[in-house]
């Protein structure tokens, strides 16, 4: 960053750590910043403030297609969102109509009955992981809790089998390392992922469950079902998502939550705010530092800024939620904030196609603890809380807690 030397440069270990004051000076002195992507040096630009933000989300010139669209210096880079792989039929990175029918049809899986049926697999899987971390007295929040109950929903849900439970935990950490210097395993772990995804669809052809992989492998409208390679690439996508994403945001609302301790006790007190809790912890610090790439199908004028046909955009959702021209006082957490319509799970036609899920599963596991261990304490130094270095997902390395006296 050349303009904001006050703070620290985007992506760098300064800014992982603590994003907020960077995007801040941005988000007033300069909303839709251009800057060098440390892969590959790409040019590209950065967009800020919350009302932009959402513009550019819901316009449909900023492309997710990023192979279709993107100029030659960004594909060069190798920055393509599933390049080579069958997550380029994922339906996070296509554009309508082939958007339109995948998710039509992904959302005939994604019924009301349904989603309430996967509270009890959330409730099962909480209560026991609960009760693993209550043995132990102290706990990582990250691998002991929310890891093993993102991974344990997500595997039920989608029907895993056991005896592979292991080695698709070790793909995902490889897919998401949490040490940079491990990063060129990433696409050593989303290979492995897909292949997993392939298995599963597979084995659910032939022994079809109630789960949701055997769900969406039956799901048609009309005569229209999903291809075998579209099915592979929207079961991997739900791992990802389903996965690290939710492990991602409860470890950041807990330690959100212990930095404000009497939102933590409101919360506990009150399961029935439960809901408003979450999109609050959703909007304070989600698990999305920004949605994937954005490629303009045209010049596009944003704000002021002409951004030219084939530019690569990120959409800073951390910046958005903390917008104070949309928020009071946006950097404090309020669990009975009113109209908090933040972009926490995106906007648009690529808003997240699990969020009922998300948010149900964040309810009860974010909630859950608070209550099981109402005098929860961190059990580490507050400044030496570290995140993954990935731009586009927040997430804590490590987080232990402590259950203190009185719980």
């Amino acid at each position: 960053m050349t303009t904001a030397q006050a703070h620290a440069p985007l992506f760098s270990p300064e800014y992982y750590r603590d994003p907020y004051a960077t995007l801040g000076w941005l988000r007033e002195h300069d909303p839709v910043h251009e800057f060098r992507f440390p892969v590959g040096d790409v040019r590209m630009w950065i967009v800020t403030r919350y009302d932009d933000v959402r513009a550019l989300l819901a316009d449909p010139r900023f492309s997710s297609e990023s192979g279709t669209w993107a100029n030659e210096e960004f594909i060069a880079a190798g920055l393509t969102t599933g390049a080579g792989s069958i997550l380029e039929k994922a339906i996070t990175v296509v554009d309508p109509p082939a958007h339109t029918r995948l998710r039509r049809l992904a959302m005939s899986a994604f019924t009301p009955r349904r989603v309430a049926d996967w509270r009890d697999t959330v409730s099962r899987t909480v209560d026991a992981t609960l009760e693993q971390c209550a043995a132990r007295g102290t706990f990582d929040v990250m691998d002991d809790y929310a890891g093993v109950v993102s991974s344990g929903v997500m595997g039920e849900i989608l029907g895993f089998r056991i005896d592979r439970h292991k080695e698709l935990v070790e793909a995902l950490a490889q897919a998401f390392p949490s040490d940079p210097a491990l990063m060129d395993q990433v696409p050593a772990g989303f290979g492995r992922i897909c292949s997993y995804a392939a298995d599963l669809v597979a084995d659910k052809r032939h022994r079809p469950g109630a789960d949701l992989t055997s769900v969406l492998v039956q799901a048609r409208e009309d005569e229209d079902r999903l291809s075998e390679d579209e099915l592979v690439a929207m079961v991997a996508a739900m791992i990802l998502a389903g996965s690290d994403t939710i492990r991602a945001f409860v470890g950041n609302a807990v330690l959100a939550l212990l930095d404000h301790p009497d939102q933590a006790r409101l919360l506990a007190a009150d399961p029935g705010l439960g809901a408003g809790a979450i999109e609050e912890l959703l909007r304070y610090d989600g698990a999305l530092s920004a949605g994937l790439f954005r490629i303009t199908t045209e010049d596009v004028e944003l704000a002021g800024t002409v951004l030219p046909a084939g530019s690569p955009v990120i959409a800073a959702l951390l910046a958005a939620n903390r917008d104070p021209a949309r928020f009071t006082d946006p950097d404090r957490v309020d669990i009975t904030r009113p109209d908090n319509r933040h972009l926490g799970l995106g906007h648009g036609l690529h808003n997240c196609l699990g969020a009922a899920l998300a948010r149900m599963e964040g309810d009860i596991a974010v909630g859950g603890l608070f209550r099981r261990f109402p005098h929860l304490e961190l059990a580490m130094d507050r400044k030496e809380i570290g995140y993954i270095e990935n731009w586009a997902m927040r997430r804590i390395v490590r987080l232990p807690v402590r259950a203190a006296a009185g719980t």
